[in-house]
This record gives structure tokens, C-alpha cells and sequence, in this order.
């Protein structure tokens, strides 16, 4: 019993670390042209980050994430050898600049400048909720690499389907746990 308690609480905290598990291509209520709005109500109160990414180009923060894609899912990890979770992988990629971020995605709900995602660029920060939309704290994350009028895509780290780090569309899985994207750097 004790055993099978302790497999169940296990595999309750995997599921829901970094959960972006599903991938698919079907778009939702993301129309070019057409910003993404939240339907999320956040439940969690959370402190207001700075977060100085000095002279650093966001361009440069993003060509390094994606030489990172393949690099597999490991809950708790910012260790590039041992692979990451989705808040490991941001400060692994931060870090490597020298540039302080928060560990936990939580911390990011108030961080920089939350910005339109028509108006969102290579570098910013997209935040989602973990696999439930409903629990009102960011609990995913990941990197815009591309805005095409509002058609995202994004560097993150996904727990399932093979998972590990990728670049993914903003679809039917993640527009329900969409919170905001925000802006860091100054320079883009």
C-alpha cells in the first residue's frame, strides 16, 4: 500500500512539472492578425521580477536555444547532460549568458513587460499554466521563436511524446493554458 501511495504521488508531480505533453498542429482561435487572448484567472500571488538581460541580444539568447532541440525531458533539471525541465531549460539558456532569472516558472507571472502577442518577438517569454488551466498558476514556459502576424511558435521543453526540448506551434493543447507572453529584453 505504501509502496503503490508512494508510485501514485510520483507520478502525480511528474505529470504536472513542465506539462506539455501533447503535440499537435490544430489551431484554435489563433487567426493571423488576431491576438491570442487569456482565459486564464490567476490564483497566486507573485512577487514582481526584474530581470536585467544587460546588452545581451535576444537574438543571440535564441539561436543558442535552439542549438539545445533534442536534449530530453528530466523533471527538476537545469543540466544540460542530465536533460531539463521547461523552467531548467530557461535558466540553463539564461544562465549561459550570465543573465539572473528565476528558477521556478511561477516567478515569471509578474517579470518584465507583458506584451500583445501580435506584438511579441523573438525572445520573449510565453507562460502557460501547467496541464490544468484551471489551477490559475503558471506552470510552462517557454522561448517565442517566431511570430508570423500572430501565429506563434515557441522553444520549450515538452514532458511526453517523446518530448524534450522542440519548438511548438501555439495549438488546441496550449491555447486553454496560455496566460501572456512578456518581454525581458530591452534591445529587441
Amino acid at each position: 500500500m505504501k509502496n503503490s501511495c508512494l508510485l501514485i504521488i510520483t507520478a502525480i508531480i511528474f505529470l504536472s512539472g513542465c506539462s506539455a505533453s501533447r503535440k499537435t498542429n490544430h489551431i484554435v482561435n489563433n487567426h493571423k492578425g488576431v491576438p491570442i487572448s487569456s482565459n486564464v484567472i490567476l490564483r497566486e500571488k507573485v512577487s514582481p521580477r526584474t530581470i536585467n538581460t544587460k546588452s545581451i541580444p535576444a537574438e543571440t539568447v535564441v539561436q543558442f536555444a535552439l542549438t539545445l532541440q533534442g536534449i530530453p525531458y528530466k523533471y527538476g533539471s537545469a543540466v544540460k547532460e542530465k536533460g531539463f525541465d521547461c523552467s531548467g531549460f530557461i535558466s540553463y539558456i539564461f544562465n549561459n549568458y550570465k543573465i539572473s532569472v528565476p528558477r521556478a516558472s511561477k516567478d515569471y507571472t509578474n517579470a518584465g513587460k507583458t506584451v500583445s502577442t501580435l506584438e511579441s518577438k523573438r525572445g520573449d517569454i510565453i507562460l502557460f499554466t501547467g496541464s490544468d488551466p484551471k489551477s490559475g498558476v503558471v506552470g510552462h514556459m517557454g522561448l517565442i521563436t517566431k511570430n508570423d502576424n500572430g501565429l506563434l511558435q515557441f522553444i520549450h521543453v515538452s514532458s511526453g511524446n517523446g518530448g524534450g526540448v522542440m519548438v511548438s506551434k501555439m495549438n488546441s493543447y496550449f491555447m486553454p493554458r496560455f496566460v501572456k507572453v512578456i518581454r525581458v529584453f530591452k534591445n529587441i
